[in-house]
């Protein structure tokens, strides 16, 4: 089923109506390459559409999350970002603490030492996020 969709019936079952603004938010959101801040987001619609308003987008990024369409995440600056939830799997961060750059990766070695990390434990995993704070590529000689 097509995330518009996905988004509508959740908003149907929460009582809620699908308004034009909130399909811009969406569309907007899933059109996006970056982990978006509401700031982010606002700031690139607002060009398009003056009459969408900060809490608005704010509200429909937390509707997106709840949904299931997107995952909020934390990276350490006080700043919630949303990014489209993937239908290929997990995927890990790497963050740059200078210039904020997000570089998402895939690594599988790391994956499976988990799983046997846990095991030798006795642990279920569940659910598990793996971050890496340092210096991107532009930043690092500086």
């Amino acid at each position: 089923m097509d995330r518009v969709r996905i988004f509508s019936d959740y908003l149907e079952r929460k009582g809620l109506k699908t308004t034009n603004q909130r399909n811009v938010i969406l569309k907007a959101f899933l059109n996006s390459r970056s982990h978006c801040s509401t700031e982010d987001l606002y700031l690139k619609l607002r060009k398009k559409h003056p009459r969408i308003g900060y809490a608005t987008v704010h509200r429909t990024l937390k509707l997106l999350a709840e949904s299931g369409i997107a995952i909020e995440q934390h990276f350490g600056d006080g700043q919630a970002r949303f990014e489209p939830a993937r239908a290929d799997g997990h995927h890990d961060h790497m963050v740059c603490i200078k210039c904020g750059l997000i570089i998402e990766f895939e690594e599988p070695q790391i994956e499976e030492l988990q799983k046997q990390v846990a095991e030798v434990h006795h642990f279920k995993i569940s659910n598990h996020r793996h971050e890496l704070y340092g210096f991107c590529f532009r930043c690092a000689d500086k």
